[in-house]
């Protein structure tokens, strides 16, 4: 015993003794339950850092696999041109050469046929895989997936033509039962023609607007390309797209870029012009059958069309668009000014004869012009002297040629 316990008297000594055990103890369980803690809170970090291990490990993996497939030669494109048997096929690679490969147990059979793109190993040249079938981007390019808000009541001066695109175009499309009843086959395209600013492309907006068949535009020059059977192939790829589509219609816009005529030409981009011709003259009247595609095209070079491309089966009806008379003017002249705050006082008839000459989109511009006096002046509406200073501020730019010559050398 302690000298220190030994001064106490016993029944003091016993309770210091409790006292001192009791606090032993009670800092022992302190010290347990946070030992306790710690340990749940190094599991808890154990089981962390497990799952971080694991997701390292994966992306590890992933991050190996893609330095394989970096490092791995690429394939090359070919397109299988004859089925031999069920093991051996004929495949010509993008570099021009044909091959006899070996056919994988893992492709299907099915899926080989002539014409169809596939991948090939760069050293045995065996097949890989069976690509989709697909269209250039240029041709996705053509679609017109919203439509223009232009209707055929936003035409003045057309009731004739709108009426004969309306039977050419709509009709076959919307009752193809008609043309079966009477025994006939319905009208297979249209040209339009005339000179520029008269509405062809507006035409071809408004058929847009009012059919919901697909619809696909396309410029003429777009399908020029610089290779070898490249403007050929986007000719074929529009029209199957358009076939795939069906009931569709196409609208070729200055279709004069590759319909000129055929002539004895040495350089080799008249002769590519000319097989993208051809290419279009076999798919509008060709052995295959070409579906429910109904194609516009739009010119105002008719005369140095081909006359294969002018004949009937390919464009059926050939519709002339000319300058509008007063009469189509003074129908113009209501469409334009319809949303415009006029003077009541102005005759659209008087100013529908001092533009003798001027197509749809002169009168369009006019009618702008007036506006941008009428704003200039400070005028609350769009007076009489306003149209005639507009009208005499074109004509001025006429008289000094700005306009001048296109028109005369277009159609000269």
């Amino acid at each position: 015993m302690s000298d220190s316990l030994k001064n106490f008297p016993e029944p003091q000594k016993g309770e210091d003794l409790y006292r001192y055990l009791l606090e032993r103890v009670t800092t022992l369980e302190d010290r347990n339950t946070e030992i306790r803690e710690q340990l749940r809170q190094l599991e808890a970090d154990k089981r962390y850092l497990e799952t971080q291990k694991v997701r390292y490990e994966r992306e590890v993996r992933k991050l190996k696999s893609e330095i394989e497939q970096m490092k791995s030669p690429p394939l090359v494109i070919g397109t299988v041109t004859d089925v031999i048997d069920a093991s051996r096929v004929i495949v010509r690679s993008s570099a021009g050469p044909r091959f006899l490969v070996g056919l994988s147990q893992n492709i299907d059979v099915e899926q080989m046929k002539p014409g169809a793109r596939c991948t090939l190993n760069q050293q045995s040249l065996a097949i890989v895989e069976i690509l989709p079938s697909n269209f250039d981007a240029q041709v996705y390019g053509m679609e017109v997936v919203d439509a223009p808000m232009e209707r055929y009541d936003d035409i003045g001066g057309l009731e004739r033509q709108v009426l004969e695109i309306q039977e050419s175009v709509e009709l076959p499309l919307k009752k193809p039962e008609l043309f079966k009843r009477i025994g006939i086959e319905p009208p297979k395209g249209v040209l339009l023609y005339g000179p520029p600013g008269t509405g062809k492309t507006l035409l071809a907006k408004a058929v847009a607007h009012e059919t919901e068949a697909h619809f696909l535009r396309v410029v003429g020059s777009e399908l020029v390309q610089k290779y070898i059977g490249e403007g050929a192939r986007l000719v074929r790829e529009l029209f199957e797209l358009a076939k795939k589509k069906s009931p569709s219609i196409i609208f070729i816009d200055e279709i004069d870029a590759i319909g000129a005529s055929r002539t004895e030409s040495n350089t080799s981009g008249d002769r590519e012009v000319h097989r993208t011709l051809m290419q279009l003259l076999a798919e509008m009247d060709g052995f295959g059958n070409r579906g429910d595609v109904r194609i516009i095209g739009a010119t105002n070079r008719i005369d140095i069309l081909d006359r294969a491309l002018l004949r009937p089966g390919r464009f059926d009806r050939i519709i002339e668009i000319p300058l509008p008379d007063v009469e189509g003017r003074l129908s113009i002249l209501k469409i334009h000014t319809g949303g415009m705050h006029l003077d009541p006082s102005i005759d659209l008839r008087e100013i529908a004869q001092k533009t003798e000459g001027r197509n749809g989109a002169d009168l369009r511009a006019i009618t702008m012009e007036a506006g941008m006096f009428a704003i200039r002046s400070d005028h609350e509406t769009v007076t009489r002297d306003d149209l005639l200073n507009a009208i005499e501020k074109f004509s001025g730019e006429l008289e000094r040629g700005t306009f001048s010559g296109t028109a005369g050398a277009m159609f000269a």
